[in-house]
């Protein structure tokens, strides 16, 4: 983890209260699945955001609209500078994939698994992706999914594009070798219980620190108490209790 100036470069909406934010600076991002800690002006605390990709000096962050902070995101123009620690949590482990990894995302959940999807293809892997949206209009990344080359399959719950139905929809689980989701609890729930092999889960809590020191975000698992910022926020499907 490094504490570091980061410095807005674009911040455009790319789907129903969804917006795409890349930032420029130093950071410690590393691993799929990890993510940064952003001080927001006019804000006490920290608000947390996946890592959807990066360079060796830029970070991409999509954030969804849910409430007065990401409302004030919208705001922010080109050249405003944020404090930002980056390169918390740890990511997912892409020694575990086999050879037919599926990767499953939910809403604003879709983001970390672009890096993923994008290092398992570098490595030859063929990667099927299902994506789950609320509707048409909140659909977002699918495109740059398939540049990738990765098969993508999209749901919708209202069936204004792709399958109608939750992401368990779009795909079978019982062809993949080992999962990757990140998403709502309940999707991952579903997830978890109907997957016939093992996997892994990006978990979502509200975080104060980010760095494991207010026990904010603590979770009960099969292990004991763990937290989410600092051990995980991927945590092994096998793990976690329901």
């Amino acid at each position: 983890m490094i504490k570091s100036a980061l410095t807005i470069t674009h911040n455009t909406q790319v789907a129903h209260k969804t917006w795409r934010m890349v930032l420029t600076g130093q950071h410690d991002c590393t691993t799929p699945g990890q993510f940064i800690n952003l001080s927001l002006p006019g804000f006490y605390l920290r608000r947390p955001f996946s890592v959807c990709d990066w360079t060796d000096n830029s970070l991409t962050v999509y954030y969804k609209v849910v409430g007065q902070g990401t409302d004030a995101m919208t705001t922010l123009a080109p050249g405003t500078v944020l404090d930002a620690l980056t390169g918390l949590g740890n990511g997912f482990d892409k020694s575990k994939s086999g050879d037919a990894p599926l990767l499953m995302g939910g809403g604003v959940g879709v983001p970390p698994l672009y890096r993923l999807c994008k290092e398992l293809i570098a490595q030859g892997k063929p990667v099927r992706v299902a994506l789950g949206f609320g509707s048409a209009r909140e659909v977002f990344l699918a495109d740059q999914f398939a540049a990738l080359g990765a098969q993508v399959s999209i749901t919708t719950m209202d069936g204004s594009q792709g399958v109608a139905g939750v992401v368990l929809d779009a795909c079978s689980m019982d062809a993949c070798s080992y999962f990757y989701a990140c998403g709502p609890l309940p999707m991952l729930k579903a997830v978890c219980q109907s997957a016939c092999t093992p996997g892994q889960a990006s978990l979502e809590e509200r975080m104060g620190c980010g760095f494991g020191a207010c026990m904010g975000c603590t979770i009960i698992t099969k292990d004991g108490p763990r937290r989410v910022c600092h051990d995980g926020p991927v945590f092994e499907s096998g793990v976690l209790t329901w």
